[in-house]
């Protein structure tokens, strides 16, 4: 019943589905090849000068460099909106180099703050040993050492 032939009867179908699917993508892609495509902004001057084509054939005049001049009209045009749409690869790609970026901006940031608590840290001890080296001074006798606990407090209140 549900075992693992019917799920590989359902992944074989789903994989037999895909692959219609594409062919159906190729095949409208290869018949919109043919057709005229301009971009909204200029597509009144093409139109404009497609009118004026198709005038100049019904005239008994030349009818083969009237056809060449369509032609040439409308391969930039194709070839300008190819530039311009990124394929979704490379639209995954500039995405990725972002996110890439952004962490990478991110990880300095962090080390840079790392850094800089790590340093204050080594400056507070290097501080607190100093004034523990200067209040724990003991006499001959063993008492402490007054007259530098005073020197070491009035440097402190002068700073």
């Amino acid at each position: 019943g549900r075992g693992f032939a019917f799920r590989r009867k359902q992944k074989i179908e789903r994989q037999y589905r895909k692959l219609l699917k594409k062919r159906r993508q190729v095949h409208s892609l290869q018949d919109n090849q043919f057709t005229d495509t301009y971009p909204e902004h200029l597509k009144h001057l093409y139109l404009a000068e497609e009118e004026k084509l198709k005038k100049r054939r019904r005239t008994p005049g030349d009818s083969v460099p009237s056809e060449e001049k369509l032609n040439k009209a409308a391969e930039p045009v194709v070839t300008q909106e190819k530039f311009k749409n990124k394929t979704s690869n490379q639209k995954a790609k500039e995405e990725y180099e972002k996110i890439k970026a952004e962490r990478a901006r991110k990880k300095e940031e962090a080390e840079k703050r790392k850094q800089q608590r790590e340093e204050a840290q080594r400056l507070y001890k290097q501080k607190k040993m100093e004034a523990y080296k200067i209040l724990s001074k003991k006499t001959k006798k063993g008492q402490p050492n007054l007259n530098l606990q005073v020197e070491f407090l009035l440097q402190k209140i002068q700073q």
